[in-house]
């Protein structure tokens, strides 16, 4: 027998699995079924004996313990195909690195998947298309027409994300962790495990499918699903495969640690995340659901298939210790109700493996806030982007001052001239669009002035207060305050409004409705996420790292940030093209390095100053249980890896999304341009926090803040009627809002002239 790699660790799974009692009915059924498709004899990839070895029956049963027979049958089905379509697409295209038919090989299956089933199907050329065109044809009766959609999307991105294993294949390269979970998500399948599990429980009501609690319990249950069959399938897919996409040899590679170390590291990710799942479980999901208002029946809708996802987890580690297809030898038992006997086992066990994840989930909730840590260390950065400002940058300073006053933000005892001046967010915008015209300078400074005052008002205002219900009937104005089709504003209560308001006017002033409302989305999104930092402040709760991380892209006001960067693109190129994963993978990576950039800059601030518990290096020190400086180093070889993907991607994946899409010349010269701007925009961030005094230690030891938390801000400003769009002022101006002066000519922005639509800390 070959030696395994390194020893399983021992798993954190407090549900005990329970077994269908119509598995005998599905093994023959699905065996039955995928001799029809041809996937066995004569496929070339799997005799009857391996369907046998794999049981993919006893997957389905564990996974879905409460349907009925002939639902576990059409389920059972279906895993049969998708392990089929695995193998399929290894043999015939990933072991002949043949990255062009398999792509034309994809591109067919959607082809089955119709929305309206009257649509006429091609003939299927070979068992994966046989077995899709007939499982669609059973399955989507039983969906809604928004479930339908959801159900195809996930089983495309689990379809089309092949071609990014095959890549990484044919380059030799290994993904960076943040890459490698996102990819994971799609090339896995979970999400569209997920859909499955909605079929055999309930289908998530449309008003909460979308909603952050329900895609946090998808992603999580999609993470533990994934990592824990990469600890149990290194030994076939890394040694005998050759795969790359494998999450312990993605952290080897990462820490250039040994496989058994990396092993360990990957159970400690696999336990956050489902603490995670089940912390999303027991206090979001509930609040969405009073939140949106869901009847009884649809309260019980969500919570069988939460139950269902954790059935999933249980039930599917189940399979894994007993399925020939994967490494399981010697692996411990994770029931904790019952004593384990055999070797390496005692009820002992059971005890450590619930006292450590205890401990760990413990310690995410016992933060001490405004340690002393010191003037905020700085690495070596890698910037291989050179800069260039503005020239309009001084002019700007002293429009965005007036602005400010205009807008009253400078009133309410969060911010003052002072504090503004220390974070000179033109200098930012002057690096990030060096050739905007001085308008599209302002308003870029503005935008950002405005994000990152939101950004410093939730927690100052709202967390010294732990007032989250006034928090989220402010963020609720907030999206009142940007009208798509011309209703009514509210009138400004105070500076964030009056100052969206003004900014929306002028930003939105020639769009469209549909760009409109995507605009819309990203402002509230980041809203949204300003709600989620205070919810985790009022539990000193420091998040899970993947939580964090994806959050984090939020808070920073990254959606609109590419939302508006995209539109000033002009119509070149089509919305897929953005859609793809590459593209989607070179703005996250861009976006990323940025966002740590500021948890480098600012940790001395929050940390030490504020109290703060959302940064990448305090998150870190947490889930590793390592000092400042040994998280800072891990924090850096992140931000260099996603630096090194941003540069793969442009140079070897986008010329590929250019051929597969058949851009035109204006379209690729526009997509080039687009990332140039990302370029341009990473420089004059990593400039901009190197120059101002907001980071650094001698400022925040000498600033004082006036505000305090038992008081309403120290000036209010009192409700007014919407504002038209505001014009500089002459030196020396009244602060009061000026009355409706005339709107300046609108210019649509260039593709990064409000780039700087986000938030610092």
């Amino acid at each position: 027998m070959t030696q395994q790699p390194f020893e399983l660790p021992h798993f954190y799974m407090p549900y005990l699995a329970r077994l269908n009692p119509h598995l005998d009915e599905a093994r023959a059924h699905s065996t039955a079924w995928a001799r029809e498709m041809g996937m066995l004899e004569g496929s070339g990839v799997w005799e009857q004996s391996d369907l046998d070895a794999h049981d993919y029956g006893l997957l389905c049963a564990y996974t879905h313990p409460d349907c009925d027979g002939p639902a576990l049958s059409l389920i059972t089905d279906w895993y049969v195909w998708v392990f089929f379509f695995d193998d399929h697409f290894l043999e015939i295209f990933k072991r002949t690195q043949d990255r062009v038919g398999g792509k034309a090989y994809l591109d067919r299956l959607p082809l089955f998947m119709p929305m309206d089933l009257s649509t006429p199907m091609p003939e299927p050329q070979n068992p994966v298309e046989a077995g899709l065109a007939d499982l669609w044809t059973r399955t989507v009766p039983a969906m809604s027409e928004q479930w339908r959609r959801r159900f195809a999307t996930a089983t495309e991105h689990l379809l089309n994300e092949s071609l990014w294993e095959l890549s990484n294949i044919n380059e030799g390269r290994v993904a960076n962790p943040v890459e490698y979970i996102e990819m994971r998500r799609k090339v896995g399948g979970a999400p569209w495990s997920a859909g499955l599990v909605e079929y055999a429980t309930a289908e998530v009501p449309a008003s909460v499918a979308e909603s952050r609690p329900l895609r946090v319990l998808m992603e999580t249950f999609s993470d533990g699903v994934h990592l824990r069959n990469d600890l149990f399938s290194y030994q076939r897919e890394v040694e005998e495969e050759g795969e790359l996409s494998n999450g312990v040899l993605v952290l080897e590679r990462f820490f250039g640690c040994g496989t058994q170390e990396a092993a360990e590291i990957v159970n400690d990710v696999l336990t956050s995340r489902l603490h995670q799942f089940e912390h999303s479980a027991f206090t979001e999901v509930p609040a969405v659901a009073l939140e949106m208002g869901l009847t009884p029946a649809e309260v019980l809708a969500v919570a069988q298939y939460t139950q269902g996802l954790q059935d999933w987890q249980s039930g599917g580690h189940e399979w894994h210790m007993r399925s020939s297809r994967y490494m399981n030898a010697r692996a411990r038992s994770t029931t904790p109700w019952t004593t384990p006997t055999g070797p390496g086992t005692s009820a002992a066990d059971i005890r450590t493996l619930l006292a450590a994840a205890g401990a760990e989930r413990l310690r995410a909730y016992t933060h001490v806030p405004h340690q002393k840590v010191g003037p905020s260390l700085l690495p070596d950065f890698f910037m291989p982007f050179s800069l260039e400002l503005s020239p309009h940058i001084d002019a700007a300073r002293t429009h965005l001052t007036e602005w400010m006053h205009a807008m009253g933000m400078l009133q309410e005892g969060v911010w003052d001239d002072d504090r503004l001046a220390a974070a000179d967010l033109p200098l930012c915008s002057a690096g990030i669009d060096p050739d905007a015209t001085p308008e599209a300078l302002d308003l870029s400074a503005q935008w950002l002035a405005w994000g990152t005052y939101g950004d410093d008002y939730y927690p100052l205002v709202f967390g010294h207060r732990r007032d989250l219900a006034a928090a989220r009937l402010i963020t609720h104005r907030l999206s009142d305050c940007m009208s798509v089709d011309g209703e009514p504003v509210p009138a400004p209560a105070n500076g964030m409004e009056r100052g969206l308001i003004d900014l929306w006017a002028r930003t939105t002033a020639e769009m469209g409705t549909d760009d409109k409302v995507s605009l819309k989305e990203a402002v509230n999104k980041m809203t949204e996420s300003w709600v989620w930092e205070l919810s985790n402040q009022l539990q000193n709760r420091i998040p899970d790292p993947v939580d964090y991380l994806e959050m984090r892209r939020s808070t920073f006001g990254s959606d609109l940030t590419l939302d508006l960067c995209r539109m000033g693109a002009g119509p070149a190129v089509p919305p897929e093209v953005y859609r793809s994963g590459p593209v989607r993978s070179l703005e996250n990576a861009a976006i990323d390095y940025a966002c740590l950039i500021n948890d480098v800059f600012s940790y001395q601030k929050e940390i030490e100053y504020e109290g703060e518990i959302h940064n990448a290096i305090l998150v870190v020190q947490n889930f590793f249980g390592i000092d400042y400086p040994s998280a800072l180093a891990v924090v850096h070889d992140l931000m260099t890896q996603r630096m090194e993907q941003f540069q793969h991607v442009a140079a070897h994946e986008l010329p590929i999304v250019y051929d597969d899409f058949d851009l035109s010349r204006e379209a690729r010269a526009a997509m080039d341009a687009y990332v140039k701007d990302l370029e341009n925009w990473l420089a004059g961030i990593l400039n901009w926090h190197r120059e101002v005094d907001r980071y650094k230690a001698e400022h925040l030891a000498g600033r004082t803040h006036g505000f305090r938390p038992d008081q309403a801000p120290a000036v209010p400003i009192a409700p007014a009627a919407p504002m038209a769009p505001a014009v500089p002022m002459a030196s020396g101006a009244p602060t009061a809002a000026p009355a409706a002066p005339t709107a300046p000519a609108f210019t649509a922005p260039s593709a990064m002239s409000v780039m700087t639509a986000m938030s610092f800390s």
